[in-house]
């Protein structure tokens, strides 16, 4: 059988809290552009025009049809279901977009890499790419290795003026993040 990426195993490891985003909440973010999806560089201390904030969400890599992943990818907790994650937040984009919020990916692969999954996955907003580390290395986002390759832990961050307001971190199960963030911000509108 064939990797399909849209699916997740019933018997995923699940990710513990190891303390690595603890000190995120508060920090100011620093005045990166990455390379998006879209063609631009999009600054990750701003928020874009028309919303309050800016939900980044940080993941490992994702996957491709028919691309097996990684040797033991399934057994590394909160590795499996960054195109699940990216498809939740795909599919609650307009009501985020209605909570004030601004959504972009974010993963260490190469935009073009990106670029085929946000047109296969019709994705309504940008991936970032940070192939250089510049941004993992500046807030000391939580990473692993696999195969010689540095990704991101599966994390979200909601910027606002600049700042890190709020962390979610371990996040899982990834398919259900992206209503568990829009409920944070239902709980948390901007006066």
């Amino acid at each position: 059988m064939s990797h399909n990426p849209l699916l997740l195993p019933a018997d995923l490891p699940v990710p513990q809290d190891d303390g690595a985003a603890d000190h995120l909440p508060g920090l100011r973010m620093p005045a990166l552009a990455l390379p998006a999806t879209d063609g631009a560089e999009m600054r990750v201390d701003v928020v874009p025009p028309g919303a309050t904030r800016l939900v980044l969400y940080a993941y490992p890599r994702t996957g491709r049809p028919g691309v097996e992943p990684p040797p033991g990818w399934d057994l590394i907790p909160g590795a499996r279901g960054c195109t699940p994650q990216s498809c939740a937040f795909r599919d609650h984009a307009a009501e985020l977009g209605s909570a004030g919020a601004a959504v972009a990916g974010l993963s260490t692969q190469d935009t073009g890499y990106q670029r085929e999954a946000v047109q296969r996955l019709h994705l309504p907003f940008p991936l970032l790419s940070d192939v250089h580390l510049a941004l993992t290395r500046a807030l000391r986002l939580p990473t692993f290795e696999v195969a010689g390759v540095t990704l991101l832990r599966r994390l979200t961050l909601v910027v606002r003026d600049g700042v890190v307001e709020h962390v979610f971190y371990p996040v899982f199960p990834p398919d259900r993040h992206a209503r568990v963030v829009l409920d944070w911000l239902a709980g948390h509108p901007v006066r």
